[in-house]
């Protein structure tokens, strides 16, 4: 029973932080405006990244995470990535149907691991409540621990193919201007996104210099 107490606060912990705005619930309703599966190829990609990282915290990388070179590092890399989508996005809104297709369709599994590895705050959630929730799940046992990883996922493996259903549903019934609309929104919003992640980083570079 205690177990299911801790697996139910585990599923509202995880669903405050998949369901709050971010660059990856952006990305999966642009790319899910093409393509209805997105969601699922973006949280297979989040998933590749998150269960190892679950793993190496609780052997103590949490420590690593929070350094202020970790911080720097990947606030760069992932705000350079943002921004880099968010004008090949903008780019393909005015390019052909196909030429749309075939960006939406070859990135949500590659934008989903990105995204998740090169997000900070992502990071920084993992080293502090995430840490929390993997060592309560450890003292369970074993089996716990698996359970507790593969709960926090289908969390975001729900949150993130709604999103990507409803964006695709969407985009059939708005048409092609409203369409484009909404991936320019998408766009704009991924684009600030990583300017604040490279404003961020550095922030903290600056800091550590003077």
């Amino acid at each position: 029973m205690e177990l299911l107490f801790f697996l139910a606060k585990v599923v509202g912990i995880s669903l405050s932080g998949v369901m709050a705005p971010g660059p990856v619930t952006a990305a999966a309703i642009a790319m899910g405006a093409r393509n209805r599966f997105a969601g699922v190829l973006m949280a297979i990609g989040h998933g590749i990244v998150e269960f190892p990282l679950i793993i190496l915290i609780t052997l103590g990388m949490g420590v690593v995470l929070k350094s202020p070179a970790t911080k720097i590092v990947i606030g760069f890399a992932g705000g350079v990535f943002l921004l880099f989508m968010a004008i090949q996005m903008m780019s393909s809104l005015r390019g052909t149907e196909d030429r749309q297709v075939k960006v939406s369709s070859s990135g949500p599994l590659v934008a989903g691991i990105i995204l998740s590895g090169g997000n900070p705050f992502f990071l920084i959630w993992w080293a502090s409540v995430g840490l929390n929730l993997a060592i309560t799940a450890a003292a369970f046992g074993v089996w716990a621990f698996v359970l507790f990883a593969i709960v926090h996922w289908l969390c975001d493996l729900i949150w993130l193919s709604a999103l990507s259903w409803a964006a695709f549903k969407g985009s059939v019934l708005l048409g092609p201007s409203r369409q484009k609309k909404i991936l320019l929104v998408c766009s704009l919003a991924l684009f600030g996104f990583g300017l604040f992640f490279i404003y961020n980083a550095a922030d903290i570079l600056l800091g550590k210099i003077s």
